[in-house]
């Protein structure tokens, strides 16, 4: 991922020392048009979902993630095959099986999204508050609070890319005893999300019910609610979360970290799963 992701350039450094020439690396920032072929009425057709601003690489990953966390496919047997285009690097068809409807009513997306706000274009509140399969379900998880000090140095440890350019965000997902288990990134945080998602979803790990998200950045809502559609229950993230994000949590029953450092962490909601 690192060759597609970074982009080197040369730069002129200034400081009260004087000028001097560098080369520096940029995160790669490209749109991703996202495409579905599904049966209508006995014909084959393609539509065009949404185009978001994203890093390249893992792309396929990004496209079934995406549909996926808007609710327009629910499992991984509804997809027959997902395809980049022989002549743009930038677009990406997923096939859905014959006689799957994708449910396009519930994702009211403009058709062009930013790679920092991923429902700027959701027409209002309601429209965004996709309805997870898994959303209610009991559990009895039971985690150590200690292990939440360790996770903010793996991330660092894993974010090749974030410590060349520091311009991606990143979401990883971690089992309950704090081990980790995949990182994606990406210059928006909802596309990382939606990479770490796609990736469960094509493995058919789904429900990810027995992990915990960390999140490089603030918790927004659009994350706690792509995490719902998951199935996960705990999110931790180094930055903030928002007050939308945590109204979320609470409606969904989801552990909200945020503030997360080597040495504290603030918990916002579902407080019961941390043994502190």
């Amino acid at each position: 991922m690192l060759k597609d992701s970074v982009k080197h350039i040369n730069i002129k450094k200034v400081s009260i020392n004087g000028i001097v020439d560098a080369e520096d690396q940029l995160a790669v920032e490209e749109p991703l048009e996202i495409r579905i072929n599904y049966d209508l009425d006995g014909e084959q057709t393609k539509k065009s979902i949404s185009v978001t601003m994203r890093t390249p690489g893992n792309d396929e990953e990004l496209a079934v993630g995406f549909l996926f966390t808007e609710g327009i496919i629910k499992d991984r047997n509804q997809v027959t095959n997902i395809k980049s285009d022989l002549f743009d690097d930038n677009k990406v068809t997923v096939t859905l099986a014959e006689n799957v409807t994708p449910k396009l009513q519930t994702s009211e997306r403009n058709f062009y999204t930013t790679s920092s706000c991923g429902v700027c274009g959701k027409s209002s509140i309601d429209a965004i508050k996709t309805v997870s399969s898994y959303r209610g379900e009991n559990d009895d998880i039971s985690v150590s609070g200690g292990l939440f000090y360790t996770l903010q140095e793996t991330l660092r440890n894993q974010q090749e890319v974030f410590q060349n350019t520091g311009g991606l965000h990143a979401s990883a997902l971690f089992d309950l005893e704090g081990s980790f288990v995949l990182l994606r990134e990406d210059v928006g945080r909802h596309n990382a999300l939606d990479k770490v998602i796609g990736a469960s979803f094509l493995s058919e790990q789904l429900p990810l019910t027995n992990t915990i998200l960390l999140l490089s950045g603030r918790a927004s809502f659009e994350l706690i609610q792509k995490a719902s559609m998951a199935g996960i229950k705990i999110v931790a993230a180094i930055g903030a979360p928002s007050s939308l994000a945590l109204q979320l949590a609470e409606d969904f029953g989801i552990t909200l970290i945020g503030f997360l450092g080597r040495e504290r962490f603030n918990i916002y909601s579902g407080s019961q799963r941390i043994m502190l």
